[in-house]
C-alpha cells in the first residue's frame, strides 16, 4: 500500500538523530510501525546520514553542524579544535595532527533571518565558495562551521574570511557578520613553506 502521509526526510533524520521532542518521536514511531514505505525511507536516511557522518568525522566535508552533532562528537572522544572570532574580528588559528575536527563559531544575530548563506572568501575578500541556505536556529546566536580538516591540515599559512549573509524581502543581500581566520600551518609536508 502507498503511504497517504509520507514522513519528510528531514523529520526522519531528526528522528534518527534523537533530535525530536518526546511527543514527536512517539508519533513518528507509531507511523513507522504501521508503514513499510516510510520504514524503507528511514533506512535510506540512516544510510545517507551514516555516510555523511563518516565523511564529517574524517574531516573531509565543509558544512554547518548543529550543537547536537558537536555534543555527539565530544561524547565519542573526538578532538575538536574550535575558534570563535567576534563578528568583525579575527583570530589566529592552526590545527595539529592530533585534531579530528575544526570548528569556526560564527556569532551573529540570526533573529528574523529566513535564509542565511555562508560565504568563504580569500584574504582580499573575494568570494571563493558559498554554502547557500545553511541550517541555523534563529535564537542560537551563532553558526558552527566545520571546514574540511583534510584541507586545514594540508593548507599553507593563509587568511580566510568567512561571511554570514541574509536577504531582505526583496532579495537584497545583507551582511550579518564577517570573521577573519589567520591560519598558520604547523604540520610538516607539502604546502608548508
Amino acid at each position: 500500500m502507498k503511504c497517504l502521509h509520507p514522513l519528510d526526510a528531514t523529520l526522519l533524520a531528526d528522528y534518527w538523530l534523537a533530535a525530536l521532542a518526546k511527543h514527536e518521536e512517539e508519533a513518528v514511531e507509531q507511523h513507522l510501525f504501521a508503514c513499510d514505505e516510510c520504514g524503507a525511507r528511514l533506512r535510506e536516511v540512516i544510510a545517507l546520514a551514516e555516510g555523511i557522518r563518516k565523511l564529517a568525522r574524517e574531516g573531509s566535508l565543509q558544512l554547518v553542524v548543529s550543537e547536537t552533532f558537536l555534543k555527539r562528537i565530544a561524547e565519542e572522544g573526538l578532538r575538536v579544535r574550535q575558534y570563535a572570532p567576534p563578528a568583525g574580528g579575527s583570530v589566529q588559528c592552526t590545527v595539529t595532527d592530533e585534531d579530528d575536527l575544526l570548528i569556526g563559531r560564527l556569532a551573529a544575530n540570526l533573529s528574523g533571518a529566513k535564509r542565511v548563506d555562508l560565504c568563504i572568501c580569500n584574504k582580499l575578500g573575494v568570494e571563493q565558495r558559498r554554502l547557500p541556505d545553511i541550517p541555523f536556529q534563529s535564537g542560537a546566536g551563532n553558526v558552527s562551521w566545520l571546514p574540511s580538516m583534510t584541507w586545514a591540515k594540508a593548507a599553507p599559512s593563509d587568511t580566510i574570511i568567512a561571511r554570514l549573509v541574509t536577504f531582505d524581502e526583496t532579495g537584497v543581500e545583507r551582511l550579518l557578520g564577517e570573521y577573519t581566520f589567520h591560519h598558520t600551518r604547523t604540520l610538516p609536508g607539502r604546502g608548508a613553506g
